[in-house]
């Protein structure tokens, strides 16, 4: 797997060394942390990102039902369109938090040859990762100056998360793909609704995204999930702890939002495929 990294600070190709430490041809040393994760972020990650919303975040995937329909539909577009590839998939999920979605789309496809990377900037959503699901690879990096080495990776993951599409292609396998799942208007509309009074706010369009997303790759295939979820008191909780829709939110509208015993929430999302694009003369 060490072939698959690159030093972050210089860029130079990267050994393990006594299975305790990754070192980069200029000496920069990386070691592994005792839950089994790699720090390979040259800064600290700042923000709201802590390890009750991560908490919260697992429980609502893992548990509530919540995004198994996205998981499913990821697995069959992965596994349609990696048939073909002769080469092992390495799946990373860039923007992965604790991991959760990861772990769900790499079980849906039922492929133990497939290895999965998970890289987030907060390091409490990593060590929850790594500590969990010890079968996949994780570690704390930063997506403007990631990890990984040049073509070295054949599935990006990117799941209602910022992207950096410039590291993207640098890290892409040049049969590779990139899945972006981003939020269509009604998304979460239930929340948006109850703790936003400013219309501008209760509204959200892709537009922008998804024109990025075509300037950058030559789409393959899209898709559009669309359906409802009915969620109890608990698992409404954790919805709002672990949504950043809450983090501008007065705490009245927070509570009112929860003290319903149930509700049905809205999940409504487009997955982007998309491959690098090929250059007029074929290269």
């Amino acid at each position: 797997m060490e072939q698959a990294f690159q030093c972050p600070i210089c860029g130079s190709r990267m050994t393990v060394k006594e299975d305790k430490s990754l070192v980069c041809t200029n000496k920069h040393t990386f070691d592994f942390a005792k839950p089994g994760y790699l720090n390979l972020s040259v800064r600290p990650a700042k923000g709201h990102y802590t390890k009750e919303l991560f908490e919260a975040r697992r429980r609502i995937i893992t548990e509530s039902g919540l995004y198994a329909p996205l998981h499913e539909r990821l697995a069959r577009m992965i596994k349609e369109h990696t048939r073909s590839s002769e080469i092992p998939s390495t799946v990373a999920d860039l923007g992965c938090g604790e991991g959760s979605h990861l772990r769900r789309i790499l079980e849906a496809c039922c492929c133990p040859e497939m290895t999965g990377i998970g890289l987030d900037l907060s390091k409490e959503g990593i060590v929850l990762a790594s500590k969990r699901y010890a079968e996949s690879v994780w570690i704390v990096g930063d997506l403007a100056q990631s990890p990984f080495a040049d073509g070295s990776v054949q599935v990006i993951l990117n799941i209602l998360s910022p992207a950096n599409y410039k590291e993207f292609k640098r890290i892409l396998a040049r049969d590779g793909l990139v899945i972006k799942v981003l939020p269509r208007s009604g998304y979460l509309k239930e929340v948006r609704q109850s703790i936003f009074k400013n219309s501008e706010n209760r509204m959200y369009r892709n537009d922008g995204t998804t024109a990025l997303f075509k300037k950058h790759f030559h789409v393959l295939d899209t898709a559009s999930l669309h359906y409802p979820k009915e969620l109890n008191k608990a698992e409404l909780v954790d919805l709002i702890h672990m949504t950043p829709l809450a983090w501008s939110s007065g705490k009245r509208d927070i509570e009112a939002f929860i003290e319903r015993d149930s509700a049905e929430i809205t999940i409504e999302l487009d997955i982007l495929i998309g491959c690098p694009p090929v250059s007029i003369n074929g290269k």
